[in-house]
């Protein structure tokens, strides 16, 4: 039994986060045609826009995203410490666990039942039933490495470490809230609410401590983790700088924790903690640029692998992406630009710059390289098709993007601009419809992206019919003792 790996959770996690990409990003298909047209759901009061709205978020983040950092963390952490995990019945009970939370949470969604706070949104049964599966995964991922067979635990392994270390410490504090329950409440759904235990600023603050972190480390940290093993591993050759990774690693996760005030600028948040927020987010640009390069880098003497292998294309561009995103946040925390940024479009589309080319794609990349050997083949059904699947993703985002940057400038100006006798030169009503182009153009970017998950789907679909599930694969090192 010592002498494999379990294939089997890491392949249940590959295939869910293909299903829940589909799901999650088709939601969002979904409200950005409600921008336009706001009766395409006949006003269904479970498919209004403030119901599908946090569903697809917490779907793409936590089911796709999540399915994705699971399958890749619990694959990476067996090969790097060339050891099995530590118990098969708890990963098999973080996999279902974690597939039933996601469950619970869309149908909570669907019926309206939220707290209302960005990205925990979700209400206290929920929220308890994420920290047991959260622990059982902990115990999961650092048991695996104390009885890892190598001496020297892998870089990669580090940037999971400190996302599962640090989600759970945002997840207690965040989520620290008192049941309806315990004030009498008998309605039906009034059991399921509950309200924090901060109030006021405190409550903001502790959100957008909480809210840019869980960007930081479940989306960033956590995602640079599959990118330091799986870019070289496509690649075939070592990471550029191991030094810089350890350097990029450290700065990064300090430097992260002070960021999240730049989301309250402008608003009753002590003016010095303002400040802080945006100097600690200039400082992010130094790691998160260093950390990109060496990722890109990492190509040294192979770029002509560039022209054959689109799973490497999904990867690289990524990374650009990853360097594009972490210039334009760091900017838009700068006070002067935030004033004309905050509330447009532009934040949509900076959003979407880090959840689709950099997060989506290196997850992508990632799972094109893991199920062809978790199902027993060398490579997908088709390569031709992942090469499509990677034009029209980019091609997607590319639309998607700039047109909300040009959405949200020209919002931003709207809202500013000013008559001789000070007065609004714009209704907002007007800067509304100003927008319809341009959510035109998103939604045709999204849906290319959304179609993109298709074409993966019907490309790991052939790949799993032409292969053999493989639950168990030799250890290297053991078969030669």
């Amino acid at each position: 039994m010592e002498a494999t790996y379990n294939y089997k959770v890491v392949r249940q996690f590959a295939i869910m986060t293909v299903v829940w990409g589909i799901v999650g990003m088709l939601v969002g298909v979904l409200i950005a045609a409600q921008l336009i047209w706001p009766d395409i759901t006949l006003q269904l009061p479970w498919l209004s826009y403030g119901r599908l709205r946090p569903l697809h978020t917490n779907a793409v983040i936590f089911a796709f995203g999540g399915c994705g950092l699971f399958a890749a963390s619990l694959y990476s952490v067996q090969r790097t410490c060339q050891t099995r995990l530590l118990s098969d019945g708890l990963a098999s009970f973080v996999f279902w666990g974690w597939q039933l939370i996601i469950l619970s949470a869309a149908v909570s969604f669907v019926l309206g039942i939220t707290s209302g706070k960005e990205y925990a949104e979700l209400e206290w049964p929920i929220d308890l039933m994420i920290a047991v599966v959260w622990i059982a995964y902990a115990i999961l991922f650092f048991g695996t490495i104390i009885k890892r067979k190598t001496q020297h635990i892998y870089v990669s392994n580090w940037f999971f470490g400190a996302y599962i270390v640090t989600i759970t410490l945002l997840h207690v504090v965040n989520n620290l809230e008192l049941p309806w329950i315990l004030g009498g409440s008998t309605s039906l759904f009034g059991i399921f609410k509950s309200y924090p235990v901060y109030a006021g600023v405190q409550d903001a603050m502790v959100q957008w401590w909480y809210g840019h972190n869980a960007v930081g480390f479940f989306l960033t940290t956590a995602f640079l983790g599959m990118m330091y093993y799986f870019v070289p591993k496509q690649a075939g050759r070592p990471i550029f700088s191991y030094r810089l990774s350890v350097v990029h690693f450290w700065s990064l996760n300090f430097i992260y924790m002070w960021a999240g005030p730049h989301h309250l600028l402008y608003s009753a948040l002590p003016d010095w903690a303002q400040s802080l927020g945006m100097v600690f987010s200039l400082m992010l640009i130094a790691p998160s640029w260093g950390g990109m390069m060496n990722g890109i880098m990492t190509l040294s003497g192979a770029w002509h692998k560039l022209r054959t292998d689109p799973i490497l294309k999904f990867l690289i561009t990524s990374l650009s992406f990853y360097g594009m995103s972490t210039f334009e946040g760091p900017m838009m925390s700068v006070k002067t630009v935030n004033a004309l940024s905050h509330f447009t479009e532009w934040t949509v589309g900076h959003v979407h710059s880090g959840a689709l080319g950099w997060v989506a794609m290196v997850t992508i990349g990632s799972m094109y390289y893991l199920i062809p050997r978790l199902f027993g083949r060398e490579e997908m059904y088709s390569t031709r098709l992942i090469n499509v699947h990677f034009w029209w993703s980019t091609i997607g985002v590319v639309l998607y993007i700039a047109s909300m940057w040009i959405a949200g400038v020209a919002q931003g100006l709207m809202w500013r601009a000013t008559n001789a006798d000070g007065t609004l030169t714009y209704s907002f009503a007007q800067s509304v419809n100003a927008m319809y182009p341009f959510w035109t153009i998103r939604l045709v970017g999204g849906t290319m992206f959304f179609l993109g998950m298709l074409i993966m789907a019907y490309n790991v679909w052939k790949t799993v019919a032409m292969g053999k599930a493989v639950n168990d694969a030799a250890i290297p090192q053991a078969v030669h003792a």
